[in-house]
């Protein structure tokens, strides 16, 4: 056992970063190898690797003009002492605003047309501190009311509605960081003050794309780059920006350790037969499964569902699937290329098309896996599972989300899911 853990991670470096699409591709996705060296670190299949990323340099130095604070001052964090651009690179979340901080515009932001003071919020605080449920002044969940007679772009309005209305709080913050609130309301914080409203740096998890008896002392991800243009900047997903654009090939300390899983995992007998979904960046633990299935000699069948955009740009691990396919370790192969043609097609369309097999391999006791988006794919794929079920098993809706659910997924623990 290594003692390498998300608080005490191990130092690696990245030794390959490349981009698995073809050219003319919307997508940027990476194949990402990391160097265990001599920590010790082990994994098998299903594990996710957590990834300590840190905020890019110039929403950092764009964060720190804007407020108009010194990049050299020395702030405390919970990583200790430290200057406040190292702060608020490496030991905070700065890539997407809080609740909090929006909550705490009611005090920053004031107008003659809100009817709200600072006894008001003084009141509410004191009866929070004190433990009650009840205060003097009415509902608890209403800090700040906007008066109905205020129309236009009054700030204070803003803030009020923010903080009264959820949908509208999920709204604001889904596409802006700090930066552009802080822009949007002209307030101003001190740096103390403004580190003690954000949240602590999170690692990232990723599902592991490799077998480690295939690449002894590595370990390899399949990773979707994410970037995007929100109010006028461009910005990206924290971790994989980081990973694809900051970090330097065989230089850049990247802390990493292990999240093992104790659920979504090969059957202990190899002859069991296993069916894979992983559309997308869905496809890393499966080229994981595959490559321990190779490596155990295993004589269970493996049927790999795998789609995306295009084809030509997204046959992600394309001579790998193929070798595997020519060598008889992967027994069947089929895709949902969604763009190729003028209907889109998908993973639950071509597991529909196959109903009748996926359900003869469900009764001789096949596993079925699944990765990728849990908001919509794993959904679709789920109801698709039931659809066959009903279709193939002659069973009734009750009975076949009966047998999905809870035989499948509860009892016998062979429909296993990796989602996000």
């Amino acid at each position: 056992m290594s003692n390498w853990s998300v608080k005490n991670p191990y130092q690696s470096k990245v030794t390959e970063c490349y981009v698995l699409n073809g050219p003319d591709s919307k997508k940027e996705t990476r194949h990402i190898v990391f160097d265990l060296g001599d920590s010790g670190l082990d994994y098998k299949v299903g594990d996710a690797l957590g990834v300590l990323s840190e905020n890019p340099p110039h929403t950092v130095d764009e964060l720190i003009e804007v407020s108009g604070w010194d990049s050299k001052q020395i702030v405390n964090t919970h990583n200790g002492e430290r200057t406040l651009r190292d702060a608020l690179k490496m030991d905070f979340e700065i890539h997407r605003v809080n609740k909090r901080f929006v909550n705490s515009l009611v005090e920053k932001v004031t107008s003659a047309g809100m009817r709200i003071t600072v006894t008001l919020v003084e009141r509410y605080r004191e009866a929070v501190a004190g433990g009650g449920s009840e205060w003097m002044g009415g509902d608890t969940s209403l800090v700040a009311e906007p008066n109905p007679s205020i129309q236009g772009d009054d700030p204070a309005a803003k803030v009020a509605n923010l903080v009264s209305d959820g949908d509208a709080m999920e709204d604001y913050i889904w596409s802006r960081d700090y930066i552009d609130v802080i822009r949007d309301f002209d307030v101003q914080y001190d740096a103390e003050e403004f580190l003690e409203l954000i949240d602590k740096l999170k690692p990232r998890l990723y599902s592991i794309a490799s077998s480690h008896d295939a690449h002894p002392g590595f370990v390899e991800l399949t990773v979707g780059i994410v970037r995007y243009s929100h109010h006028g900047r461009d910005r990206g997903g924290l971790c994989t920006v980081y990973m694809a654009d900051e970090v330097e090939i065989g230089k850049t300390d990247v802390g990493v350790f292990m999240s093992p899983t104790k659920s979504f995992i090969l059957p202990e007998d190899k002859s069991t037969d296993i069916i894979m979904v992983g559309p997308g960046t869905g496809i890393a633990p499966f080229r994981a499964f595959m490559e321990q299935r190779v490596f155990d000699n295993a004589d269970g069948k493996n049927w790999l569902f795998f789609g995306d955009q295009s084809e030509k740009t997204e046959f992600y691990y394309k001579d790998s699937i193929e070798s595997w396919l020519d060598e008889g370790h992967l027994y069947r192969f089929t895709t949902a290329w969604s763009r190729d043609q003028e209907e889109k097609i998908y993973v639950q369309h071509r597991l529909k098309e196959h109903g009748a097999e996926v359900w003869e391999w469900f009764e001789r006791g096949a596993y079925f896996y699944i990765c990728g988006d849990k908001t919509y794919m794993a959904k679709d794929v789920h109801r698709t599972l039931i659809e066959i079920a009903m279709e193939h098993g002659g069973m009734s809706e009750e009975d076949a989300t009966f047998f999905i659910e809870k035989t499948m997924m509860r009892e016998e623990k062979r429909y296993l899911r990796d989602v996000y």
